[in-house]
Formats: C-alpha cells, structure tokens, sequence
C-alpha cells in the first residue's frame, strides 16, 4: 500500500496488528485528520438516521422479520459503495442497508421494501437482507456472495469492460467461510477485478473477534497475492482517500484487492442481541465520529438530522399506503410449464456414435451460436476435455469461453451465479456428482432464489452438470447417485440425459432456460450409442417439450404394468422389460423422464389410466428419491394405483465389482421383485 508520513505508517501498522481496538495511540491519532465534507457527513447522518428509523418502525410493528442496523460503520459505505461509477457492481450482506443507500440513495424504495410494501425495490419480498437494484446485491448468507460478486465482475471482463469493477463486502466473521478462500485463489488467478472490502467490527454477532478468528486478516488476503489496504472509519478523510486509491488500483490494473475495514458496531448485531458490556458499548459511542460530530458542532448535525428525518417520514408516510405484493403476482415470477405435449414417433441415428461424441458435438453447437455461453471447471482444457471428455476440443474453438479452475466446487458454483446475473450463460462442470453437495448453497441459497427474491429483477440462469452413478468400481466417494437432493430445489430444473435420444435438444433447451438447470449424466452412458431399444413389437415415442419424455409401447396391445425411468437406468429398464414379457409373459409400458425434477406425470397417468400398477426404477436409493415423487403425485390424481419403488440399497456404493453389483439395481433382481409385485 502506497502512504504518505511516517505517521500513517505507524497507523496502518496499528490497524493491521494490534488487537486492541481504542486505545491512546488512536486518540492521538485522530486529532491529526481533517473532518469530512459537509456533504458526506450529510450521507453518513442520513445513513444512521434511516438505521433508527427501522429500529423504531420494528417496534411499532410496521417492520417484520429483522433488522441488523450499520450504525457505526457509515463511512465504509460511503467510501466504497459511494465511489463507484456507472457499470461498477456492489454485493452487500445481511448488513447492507448503508451500502445500498451509499451507491442507490433510495431511500424510499429502502423503506418501502422493508415494510413490505410493493413499491419496495424489490416489492418487499427481500426485506431487509435481500435487496437488488441495478447494479447492488445483497443476500444474507455469509461468505456466499463473495464468488457471486467475482463471477459478475469477471463477466465485465469477458464482455470486453477492462474499466469496471466489483466490490464485495464482508465482515470478519465470514471470514470463517471456506468459500471465501476459494474465491480468493480463483480471483488472484483469473486477475478478477474485485475488491474486498472486509468491515471488522470485532465481534461476530455475540463472540469476540478474538476467540473466533486466528491470525492476521490482512495476510489472509496477501497470502493470494492480493493487494492490501487498511484504514478505519473512526478517521473517515482518510478512509476515504485510502478506498479511492485501492478502487483506482484495482480499477486500472484489473486485479483484486483487499480493504481492511477496523469499524465499530454501535448497535446489536440485531435488534437486541448485544452480548458485550455496557462499558464497552458506551465508549465505543463516545469514540464515533458522528457522535464526535454532534459535540463538536452541534447545530450543524442537528440540521442534517432534521433534514434525514424529514426525508424519512415522507417515506414512511408513502410507504403506509402502498400495499404488499398479492401471492398471485409473486408466484408469477415462475414461468409455469405445460403439460399439453405432441407425440411422435422416434427416429433413432443409423451412426455407430458414442453419447459423449453426442455431448461434444451438441455444446459445440451452442456455443457456436450462443456467444455468452462460457464454461467453468476442473481440468476441462484440451487435451484432457473433462474426466468424462464432453468438453475435449472445446478450448481449442473457445479459449476465451472455457475456463480451467482449481479444485472449487462451492466457489466456481458461486462464479457462475455472479457470471449469470451479468447476463452469461455458465455452464459448470462438476467432476463426480458425489462432489455436487458442495455446491448445494450456491444452488439453493443463490441461483434458485434470485428470481423471486428480487422481485423478478434478475434471472439466473446457471447450467450445472456432473456425471453420476456407479458400475466402474470407483467406490463410495464417486459413484453415488445423488439427484434427489437437486431434484426437489424449487425453482431449479433437473434433468437426466438418456441413451435414446440425442442431447442436443436436451442441451439447447437448457442454455435458454432463465432458470438453473442441473444436468445429471450418467458414467455408463458416455460410452454407449444411441440406438433402437431391442423390444420387438414396441412403438417408440417423444414428445416435443422442452426436455423430451419418451414411452416405449406395444404396438396394438395393451400392456398390463407401466414402469417409469430415466437416465442411466434406461438400458436396465428396457432389459428387465424384455425378460419379463419372456420369462412371466408380463407386458409393460416404459415412460422415461428427462425432467425429473419438477416432474411432469401426465405422461405416467396416461399410462396408469391403462395398467393401475406403477413401477419405479432409480440408480440411487429411493427413500425420498425421484420415484417416490413420481408415486406421491402419481397416486394423488389416480388414487388407487399400485405401486412399487425399485432401486439402489441405502448404502454407499463398494468398490469390488461383485458387492457393487448386489448394491445397485440389477435386471435379474428387478424382474424377480416386479413378476412377485405384479402377482401378489
């Protein structure tokens, strides 16, 4: 960091390693500042007064859920939050009314959303830790929104923006979050231009930094070759011009950096859960500058305390006769599908293919025709392609479009989440699906509720993709199948490629849906070729929604049992289907679902309207799984159906062959449980 004066050496060093927090070393150095312009003490009064507007508005009910005030810590807002420029990005937290204030000056919609009113700027649906206006994030998940903010700001980058930068703001007790780490690496290495402006106000909602923190923050940050500022809201001119400089630097070099914050929260971490003694809290206050201020000179802050609350009341006023948001207008933010399919009948490929040959050729495709689709993951370069090769050759076309990253699943997850919502297509590549539960809080704390959460003001539309399943001896930590725990993410698509039909249409589906999409393959079927199901005498249809259903019938007879399936399990079901007509003489429909997360049953009706029994086949266990979904609405609209869920044991998957085997679901096993369910 660039200084000027002994003095302020010997300040910075004071911030970045002493413990103690206000003491005569800071007193003396205080005098030495000059006091800020009337127009950002002007600011930081309106920021605390619309702090103590929310707390009083609490109390007298007008505000529910909660409030986690920043009074004391105004001047961080204003110092970065305040600086930026058009096209510049803020990702705030569950403290992040005076940096939305500080970049927005919205007091009103502020206000309004907080009371929950429509005119809010996210129609009061947020509240107070989940605000979005252009530009401004805030979610109040800690650590989560540290690689969000990366992703948008690496994605002005890739549009070609090397003016732009983003600012992430964090207290010091996320920095107990791995992700934050990770996002440190992949922003230090990608050059990312983002700053990280770190607001320690030393104590984690109750606890002490000290007890909850080990070692230096700065060289947290340093560690990744990441520059490092430090400066202190108790002497805002200088934080002020500090913030400046690291905005400029990271701003003209674009590259990261880190701002070290030395702050106090006057407040509770809430509304009224201050665990730290009355002593401390009561100095703590003396020592604030705008208290400092309102000694000093006492008419000029009562004006500009005049002058907010006025402003205030007139929000409230307005905000009083606005009305909240009607359910039916929050539940159309989703865009509801239909389920109103044409059949028709299959055409299957006469070339001896692989699907993963299928893969590569379909995201060749798309991203030749979608300029915004980039993708993100673990050794996904050429020559390696991948684990499974679906992106080999890819970086040879794209090299700007296909990123390679460290060992990231929650960060990369969380890149991609930022890169969506500056209007990328991101399509992440996870290794093994074992490894997906990584990424699950950027999944379901993130992607799946942006869309609502900001009133339909931003979309995210994030591909996720990761090979499941077993059958290749790789053992517990990389054969599960897991997709029951993404299946049932709201607002999320899950879908499962299968071996009878081309994924382009499955894959181009995805890249223009606005919502997530998670894309779950199969190992085995990588190596497979599409090809005509051998079962002689059926009739093979798809229909033409967006992710296609497929039923293989029997031509001119009605079938007895309707087996319903999807992805890897497709060979196994076709199999167990041929040997049950030739072993029991038991005719069955197959429906194979590539959506299978929200499910779409009218297909399975259809054919249980014929049958009146249901069979379900899943690779994983099916305690909670796909199948039981299936049945649970199935029996819901044809109550009386007979049912039956077939798949793994619940255990993880063994790695010798022969036990794995008698874990997952084999042909043998299936005929033998269904012919006995079929005759009972």
């Amino acid at each position: 960091m660039s200084v000027a004066g002994s003095r302020r050496d010997e300040y910075v060093l004071h911030l970045n390693h002493e413990p103690t927090r206000s003491d005569s070393f800071m007193q003396s150095t205080l005098k030495e500042y000059p006091d800020v312009p009337e127009n950002l003490l002007s600011k930081a009064t309106l920021i605390r007064e619309v702090e103590d507007a929310f707390l009083r508005l609490f109390t007298e009910g007008k505000i529910h859920g909660t409030v986690h005030t920043c009074v004391g810590q105004e001047f961080s807002a204003l110092a970065f939050a305040g600086q930026l420029k058009d096209g510049d990005v803020v990702f705030s937290n569950h403290r992040g009314h005076g940096h939305f204030l500080a970049f927005t000056d919205d007091v009103e919609g502020l206000i309004a959303e907080l009371m929950g009113k429509r005119s809010g700027v996210c129609s009061g649906i947020g509240s107070s830790q989940h605000l979005c206006a252009k530009g401004f994030f805030t979610n109040g998940i800690q650590g989560g929104i540290v690689p969000c903010a990366a992703g948008h700001a690496f994605a002005q980058q890739l549009q070609g923006y090397t003016n732009r930068v983003g600012v992430v703001y964090i207290g010091d007790g996320t920095l107990g979050e791995g992700v934050v780490y990770e996002t440190f690496n992949l922003i230090s290495l990608l050059n990312i231009p983002l700053l990280v402006v770190c607001e320690d106000n030393g104590v984690a909602q109750s606890t002490p930094r000290t007890r909850s923190l080990a070692g230096s923050i700065t060289e947290r940050a340093a560690a990744f070759g990441i520059q490092v500022w430090s400066g202190s809201t108790q002497i805002p001119s200088d934080l002020y011009a500090i913030a400046s400089e690291a905005i400029e630097h990271v701003r003209s070099r674009q590259k990261p950096g880190f701002f070290h914050v030395i702050t106090e929260r006057l407040n509770s971490h809430s509304k009224g859960d201050d665990e730290r003694s009355s002593m401390l809290v009561a100095k703590i206050r003396d020592e604030d500058y705008l208290n400092r201020q309102a000694t000093k000179n006492p008419p000029l802050i009562k004006q500009l305390r005049l002058e907010a609350q006025n402003r205030i009341n007139a929000a409230v006023e307005r905000a009083e006769n606005h009305s909240a948001l009607r359910i039916e207008e929050y539940l159309a933010f989703s865009k509801p599908g239909h389920c109103n399919y044409t059949w028709e009948a299959m055409n299957f490929p006469s070339d001896d293919v692989r699907m993963v040959t299928y893969m590569q050729d379909a995201w060749n495709a798309v991203m030749s025709e979608f300029p915004k689709v980039v993708m993100i993951g673990e050794d996904i370069l050429s020559p390696y392609g991948g684990a499974f090769k679906v992106t080999k050759g890819l970086s040879d076309k794209y090299p700007d479009r296909i990123i390679s990253t460290p060992i990231s699943e929650a960060a990369i997850t969380g890149l991609a989440n930022g890169l969506a919502l500056a209007g990328m297509i991101p399509v992440v590549e996870i290794m093994f699906g074992d490894f997906i539960t990584l990424s699950l809080d950027q999944l379901i704390n993130h992607a799946a509720k942006f869309r609502h959460m900001y009133s339909g003001n931003a979309t995210c539309p994030l591909i996720l993709r990761t090979p499941m399943g077993g059958g290749r001896g790789y053992g517990p930590t990389h054969s599960q199948s897991l997709e029951k725990l993404v299946a049932g993410i709201d607002t999320v698509i899950t879908v499962a490629p299968n071996v009878l039909q081309s994924p382009e249409k499955l894959i181009r589906s995805a890249v223009e849906s606005d919502n997530p999409v998670v894309i779950i393959e199969n190992k085995l079927d990588y190596g497979r070729r599409i090809v005509r199901p051998n079962l002689p005498g059926y009739d093979a249809e798809t229909n033409d929604a967006p992710f296609p259903s497929i039923r293989l019938t029997p031509h001119g007879t009605r079938a007895e049992l309707t087996i319903a399936t999807y992805g890897g399990m497709v060979t196994t079901a076709i199999e167990t289907t041929r040997l049950l007509f030739a072993e029991h003489e038991i005719l069955a429909d197959i429906i194979i679902l590539t959506q299978i997360g929200p499910i779409d049953v009218q297909p399975i009706i259809t054919s249980i309207e014929v049958t009146g029994k249901l069979v379900t086949i899943e690779e994983g266990s099916p305690t909670c799984g796909v199948g039981a979904e299936i049945i649970a609405q199935t029996l819901d609209k044809v109550p009386h159906t007979k049912t039956l869920r077939q798949g793994a044991l619940p255990v993880p998957i063994p790695s010798p062959p022969a036990l794995e085997a008698q874990v997952l679901p084999s042909v043998q096993e299936l005929v033998l449980q269904i012919a006995s369910f079929f005759h009972a």
